[in-house]
């Protein structure tokens, strides 16, 4: 990808949606709700605070990140449809990793 993205802002692929409910109907593409859930292509630098200190963000490429249903802006880039959103948008990061997956 030949994208860098500029201040808080991150680069995400949203996760792909279900085509089938829980009671086996097929659900169109139009019908279906976007996921708020994505993994992180690219991170910016981050913002400065205000003695002009670079303060990164906390989120990192690779990490899968909860975010709002109407958070960011979609673009195309290299062929793929991606969402570019400021890091405060961002709710959490979903840890998914072994020891969490048998915690849970």
């Amino acid at each position: 990808m030949k994208f860098r993205p500029l201040h808080d802002r991150v680069v995400i692929r949203r996760a792909e949606g279900d085509i089938k409910s829980k009671g086996g109907i097929i659900i169109p593409d139009n019908a279906k709700e976007k996921p708020q859930q994505g993994e992180v292509l690219a991170v910016g630098p981050g913002t400065r605070d205000e003695s002009g200190n670079l303060i990164p963000l906390d989120v990192k490429a690779g990490d899968t990140v909860l975010f709002g249903k109407w958070s960011g802006t979609e673009v195309k880039i290299d062929g793929a449809d991606l969402l570019i959103i400021k890091e405060a948008d961002i709710m959490g990061i979903v840890d998914t990793s072994e020891a969490a997956k048998k915690a849970a």
